[in-house]
């Protein structure tokens, strides 16, 4: 295998030794498919490709201290991918071909598994497409699920450093009854611009505000926003939010630290109050952020200080890590150990 520089690689893809496919045709799935290319063959009137039948999720496995390889909550990303399924009338993919197909394509590329303590990990990317072909705006009668992976460092280059955000509201993520909520492609093709735009005048990530009133904090770019005040875990209550898992985690962990978890909308105005604030998700674990811009208005809000991300965001995120790590007692039974 090639000398990987482990500790600084980017968050990108990553070319490994194999993928898993599974096709549904006639009214079932078939089995499990291993390949070693990078390509698929499509009919050029697939639905993925002219109506949008696309869905993915993030997922992350990590090698211990013990050696051994966890994977993290991978159910509630094989229950996120049937509710995106269902959202755009996919085909739903059955746990025990989600856990299969996961399980293989991990042992099949194990020499890709970061070593503990490199702050790598393998990142995991299932995808659901429409395959077959339409003309007419309907849904698809055949479908493809794979897995892929690839090692990654931290997403945003800064690692758990503190990032700066930019408020934008010229541009919307999702509308409130659209596919926010479920975790298609189409979502992030429309944080795109926001998004670069935010990079190139400087900051990490934008956050998208509600599509009504322009008043409540929606997503932090690709990832869920929380606050902390006081003993209180905060954070965003919408109908155009997808729903993390790692957000999940969190609330679950702040909650057994004692916080106090309100999950409720969150005026913009209320920035201003907050002790620490972050976003969230599989790919950024957790990014403290210090410096949010309100673009409009041209208003900063500024936290950490010292520089440092604040105390309350870094007990969670070692906690997390932790666990995901298999340093910490998995208390809450997250982890599947790869046997």
């Amino acid at each position: 295998m090639q000398n990987i520089d482990w500790k600084n690689l980017p968050f990108g893809y990553f070319k490994t030794d194999y993928n898993v496919r599974a096709y549904w045709k006639n009214g079932e799935w078939g089995k499990i498919e291993i390949t070693d290319s990078e390509f698929i063959t499509l009919h050029m009137a697939a639905t993925a490709l002219h109506y949008g039948q696309e869905a993915f999720e993030g997922m992350k496995a990590f090698r211990g201290k013990d050696n051994k390889i966890r994977v993290f909550r991978w159910e509630e990303n094989s229950k996120r991918l049937n509710r995106s399924a269902d959202g755009i009338m996919m085909q739903p993919v059955p746990a025990e071909l989600f856990k299969e197909a996961m399980t293989t394509v991990i042992k099949k590329n194990e020499k890709y598994v970061p070593p503990f303590g490199t702050g790598a990990s393998l990142y995991i990317r299932p995808l659901l497409i429409g395959s077959g072909p339409q003309v007419g705006v309907k849904p698809a009668k055949e479908y493809m699920f794979m897995i892929f992976v690839g090692p990654v460092g931290p997403y945003f280059k800064e690692g758990f450093n503190p990032v700066s955000a930019q408020i934008v509201r010229d541009y919307d993520r999702a509308a409130p009854l659209g596919t926010g909520s479920i975790k298609v492609g189409g979502n992030y093709a429309a944080s795109l611009r926001a998004g670069e735009r935010a990079h190139d005048e400087g900051y990490s990530t934008a956050i998208f505000l509600d599509a009504i009133e322009k008043k409540y904090i929606d997503e932090a770019g690709p990832a869920n926003f929380f606050a902390i005040k006081g003993n209180k875990y905060i954070t965003p209550e919408s109908h155009s939010i997808l729903p993390s898992i790692t957000n999940m985690s969190l609330i679950e962990l702040a909650r057994d630290m004692g916080l106090t978890v309100e999950r409720r909308r969150i005026a913009v105005e209320e920035l201003a109050d907050f002790d620490e604030v972050g976003a969230c998700g599989t790919a950024a674990v957790i990014s403290p952020i210090k410096k949010i811009f309100d673009r409009d208005i041209k208003k900063t809000y500024e936290y950490c200080k010292d520089g440092v991300a604040g105390p309350i965001s870094t007990k969670l995120y070692k906690r997390l890590q932790g666990i995901q790590s298999g340093e910490e007692e998995d208390k809450f039974k997250w982890n599947l150990v790869i046997e």
